[in-house]
């Protein structure tokens, strides 16, 4: 199932990520998953978090530039190649990774990795043709 996923453009200065998370834990929402990317002036973080659509409007509510996308976690084998595996499923599906990062679960002997394909419907489709688990909105967003 398809993942959803905010990503915050956040200005590249002492305190901004912090108001990012202060606007989030004061209004109850928790951070399943997270990756921050940053160039000299700004930077993208990238959140899974428990209540997206609320996470959006509590930002934009504090003046931040928040934009949504469906994402795809993939649970891997934990073990040298394991990724490799569903990296060449999706690429003989003809789709493309723009992005990808993992995060802790509770998934003994797996990975979870999440990622950014160019079609995220092709992705779950090529995916569960090959029964490789990925996590559904309950079991990331802890509900």
């Amino acid at each position: 199932m398809l993942i959803k996923q905010i990503s915050v453009f956040i200005e590249n200065v002492p305190g901004k990520l912090g108001e990012v998370t202060q606007a989030l834990g004061e209004n109850g929402i928790d951070m399943s998953a997270l990756s921050l990317a940053d160039t000299t002036d700004f930077g993208i973080l990238r959140l899974i978090v428990n209540d997206p659509d609320k996470a959006c409007q509590v930002l934009r509510d504090h003046d931040f530039i928040v934009k949504q996308s469906d994402v795809v976690a993939a649970v891997i084998d934990d073990r040298p190649g394991g990724l490799t595996a569903v990296l060449q499923i999706l690429s003989q599906a003809k789709v493309a990774v723009e992005y990808m990062y993992a995060f802790v679960g509770s998934q003994d002997g797996h990975a979870v990795v999440v990622m950014r394909p160019d079609d995220a419907e092709a992705a779950q489709k090529a995916l569960d043709a090959n029964h490789v688990s990925t996590l559904a909105p309950k079991d990331i967003y802890r509900l």
